[in-house]
């Protein structure tokens, strides 16, 4: 196995373009690429974003007018015909999905990028394939070699053995992870749609054969990798086979591979867990991932938002300050998927989780709707952040909507990390209301938050009257002060502070030459905020430039403050 490895690598050596080996060189100067703030990233699906990828390097411009940095398109590696989840059913690791373009215009896309200082995340599915990859096909066929790259129980009673340990993913419109396959000759392990099919990473070819994608795609000018799935690499039984220790070790060692051909390369988790479950992803015995989903914060924050009570969110940030110094995290509102309130099973009590889901399911001022739910567990929420807040929605106020919105993204930028703004929010595109009179989507709830960018809606961002040009100004200023702390040697992870009005977030970053406090009202009503010890002499505060003094500070509705040190 090593020596196939060493094969692959000296391969992968001899290959990588000069241009990217000078990239690697330039991003092991110090300061870590991880360690830099405002490093801003864009999600979307090309698709619904720019069509294909010639139009989406004709959207840089727009993109690099709101601060970004880094792209982070959602699955864009050929799939299978028909329902792909979104993608996520990778028949090809090797090509691009023919409606977006080919492989020679994904080396203009990272050209271009790279031209402007810019880098590419590309989302890699390493849990599973689709039915129709051509080791899956291989494997039917008979192939020996093939069938063992992939979990397969040859009677209903060892499916029935795993299952009573497993957690559903998809319990309503996917329940179950194994799919009877006569061709297999059994049940195949499929943790989230029948077309599917888990990889065996207990077969070390199956790691080799992986490497060798991401070494390919990594020679093809991609600068980072979003680990899909990463948590379900490894079935153990008795266990609900996610986030084994073998699940890290696997990790580990593509870091260290790729380490060797391409240094320069970034590594996403994407693991939607409990925090104490994501950590080990940044590395145990060796380094891991440079970062991972903040999960935990992002939903505590929507659900801090809906109490009007920062409590939830400061026990949160607390637990994620203790992630290792060389890792960061990816802040964010919104994604492609849920709004998954059972990630926060550890942190608050049922009825918490149960309330928050019935808030944003319609109950609150979201204009969200609920998704399905595990047994035992409550439903989880789809929506945009835009519908979330209240944007659009009757009876509702609809400046304090925006304010919402805006807020949610001020707490992201001023925590530690690279904060990511998800595809429209920026100009606060809506909910596609319509996705369930489309035949091929109305089974998938989550598409209710994956609408086509409204480009006529994109152009009021240079408006100031409108809430797009309002939301638009908003991000980017925020994204430009978050780029600033490094200047200004504020860095460290988030620390919360408790204030004695709830209703205020308040946390610190305090490991530079100079402090950093974020005071976030949570509510609709204007508060007065006594300042934590330390900070009665207030300070300056980055976001209106103003300086504040006195032992209190009074906080708008939904207003946020980032107070820095006097230099």
């Amino acid at each position: 196995m090593l020596a196939r490895i060493a094969s692959r690598l000296a391969a992968a050596l001899r290959t990588r373009p000069a241009a990217l080996v000078e990239l690697d060189r330039a991003r092991a100067v110090p300061p870590n690429e991880t360690s830099l703030s405002g490093n801003v990233v864009y999600t979307f699906y090309v698709d619904r974003f720019s069509q294909d990828l010639a139009g989406l390097i004709d959207r840089l411009d727009y993109l690099q007018s709101l601060g970004v940095r880094w792209l982070h398109p959602l699955p864009l590696l050929r799939s299978r015909p028909g329902d792909s989840d979104g993608g996520f059913a990778v028949a090809d690791f090797r090509q691009i999905e023919p409606r977006l373009g080919h492989m020679n215009d994904l080396n203009a896309l990272t050209t271009a990028l790279h031209e402007r200082g810019m880098g590419l995340l590309l989302d890699v599915v390493c849990n599973h394939t689709a039915r129709e990859h051509a080791w899956a096909a291989a494997a039917r066929a008979g192939d020996p070699a093939c069938r063992d790259f992939y979990r397969v129980e040859p009677t209903e009673a060892a499916v029935a053995g795993w299952e009573q340990h497993l957690i559903d993913v998809f319990p309503d419109t996917a329940p179950g992870s194994f799919t009877h396959e006569p061709e297999m000759g059994g049940w195949v392990w499929t943790t989230f749609y029948p077309f599917q099919w888990d990889l065996n990473y207990a077969n070390p070819a199956v790691f080799i054969e992986m490497l060798d994608v991401l070494l390919f795609l990594a020679n093809q000018g991609i600068d980072g990798f979003r680990l899909d799935s990463a948590p379900f690499l490894w079935k153990r039984e008795g266990t609900s086979c996610r986030n084994q220790p073998e699940a890290y070790r696997i990790v580990e060692a593509w870091r260290a591979a790729l380490s060797i051909v391409a240094p320069g390369i970034v590594l996403l988790a994407e693991a939607i867990e409990s925090i104490d479950d994501v950590l080990p992803f940044f590395g145990q015995q060796s380094p891991g991932c440079d970062l991972a989903y903040n999960n935990g914060v992002m939903t505590a924050l929507w659900g801090a938002l809906g109490d009007e009570d920062a409590g939830i969110a400061r026990t949160l940030i607390e637990a994620a300050s203790v992630r290792p110094a060389h890792a960061a995290w990816l802040n964010y509102v919104r994604c492609h998927d849920d709004l998954i309130w059972n990630a926060l099973a550890a942190y608050a009590e049922p009825r918490d989780l149960k309330r928050w889901s019935d808030f944003y399911a319609g109950g609150g001022f979201s204009g969200g709707r609920a998704f399905q739910t595990a047994p035992g567990g409550v439903p989880s929420t789809n929506g945009m952040a835009a519908a979330l807040v209240g944007l659009g929605r009757d009876g509702v106020d609809q400046d304090l909507a925006a304010r919402r919105l805006t807020l949610l993204y001020g707490i992201i930028h001023g925590l530690d990390g690279w904060p990511l703004i998800y595809m429209g929010d920026e100009v606060a595109l809506g909910n596609d209301e319509a996705f369930d009179q489309d035949a091929a989507r109305r089974d998938e709830g989550r598409w209710l938050h994956r609408p086509v960018m409204d480009w006529s809606v994109a152009e009021g961002r240079d408006d100031p009257d409108r809430v797009q040009g309002r939301t638009f100004a908003a991000l980017r200023r925020f994204g430009d002060l978050a780029r600033s702390l490094d200047g200004l040697d504020i860095y460290g992870p988030a620390r919360p502070v408790a204030l004695t009005e709830k209703a205020v977030l308040a946390f610190e970053r305090v490991e530079g030459s100079r402090r950093l406090l974020v005071l976030a009202n949570l509510s609709p009503r204007g508060v007065a905020a006594d300042l934590p010890p330390g900070w009665a002499g207030g300070g300056r505060d980055l976001v209106s430039g103003r300086d504040q003094s006195g032992p209190s500070i009074m906080l708008e509705p939904y207003d946020i403050l980032w107070l820095a040190d006097r230099a």
